[in-house]
């Protein structure tokens, strides 16, 4: 098996007197999806930000195909093929999906005039949806007037449209309806079927099961276990991520064989 395309080692990071991250570790491979799971103040979202160049780790290391990096911006983590598609989407509702396909690498016609290529942009456009299996009826309508399925495959489609290496996806599926959260997760597979490694991360653990071929776990700070998708359960990720798991481990460790009998 081929290394990880990315990985993280011993990350830390404070906030003041806070600590969000404590060493934590973590892997993604070419052509899978990870999900990574923790409650609330896990640090997923600080581990998020440190491996899309949105923040600075205190300290540990970032290496892309086993190279250390240094991202000091989210156009540095581009550079890397590493794209983020956040919560709120970042769509620009009034223009239509070609154009929030190409937001910030418009094609121009003349470029020194900055006379947009519309035709070729919508064609890409078409071409990108249709490989991803994205059904847009007319790419030239407003964003706004699309479902929430439809909008968020979009913003998946313009990630992919850039990402040769890593797609961040943070709750993908949060206020979507059964049929839209089908969509997304379909599309999530497409990705990864093109080689692309997909990190999901994301509250809802039968989704997760679903479509994830490895689950990473954050609790306080740090990865406190690793399960592959098709062996685990939502009963043992939830012991995981609320420390359960660890006591019950504790408990049998403990205990007096004499009185067990």
């Amino acid at each position: 098996m081929a290394g990880p395309v990315l990985e993280a080692r011993r990350i830390t990071k404070r906030y003041g007197s806070v600590v969000a991250l404590k060493g934590a570790d973590f892997e993604a491979y070419s052509g899978e999806v990870v999900a990574l799971i923790g409650d609330n103040g896990a640090g997923k979202s600080t581990l998020v930000k440190s491996l899309s160049g949105a923040i600075r780790p205190d300290s540990g290391e970032i290496l892309v195909d086993g190279k250390p990096i240094r991202m000091a911006s989210p156009l540095d983590a581009r550079k890397y093929g590493i794209e983020t598609v956040y919560q709120d989407l970042a769509l620009a509702p009034d223009l239509d999906a070609a154009a929030n396909l190409h937001l910030g690498r418009e094609l121009y016609l003349i470029p020194f005039l900055k006379v947009l290529n519309k035709p070729l942009m919508r064609q890409r456009a078409v071409q990108y949806f249709s490989e991803l299996g994205v059904e847009l009826k007319d790419v030239t309508a407003p964003v706004a007037a699309l479902s929430g399925g439809q909008r968020q495959s979009v913003a998946v489609a313009r990630a992919v449209a850039y990402a040769n290496r890593i797609i961040f996806m943070d709750e993908p599926t949060a206020a979507l309806g059964v049929k839209q959260r089908r969509l997304v997760l379909d599309t999530i597979r497409r990705v990864r079927d093109r080689g692309v490694a997909v990190v999901l991360i994301s509250h809802n653990m039968p989704e997760v099961l679903a479509v994830a071929d490895r689950v990473e776990v954050l609790r306080l700070g740090e990865r406190v276990a690793s399960y592959r998708g098709a062996d685990t359960t939502v009963e043992e990720l939830v012991g995981a991520m609320t420390g359960a798991l660890e006591l019950i481990n504790d408990r049998g460790k403990n205990a007096d064989p004499e009185e067990e009998l």
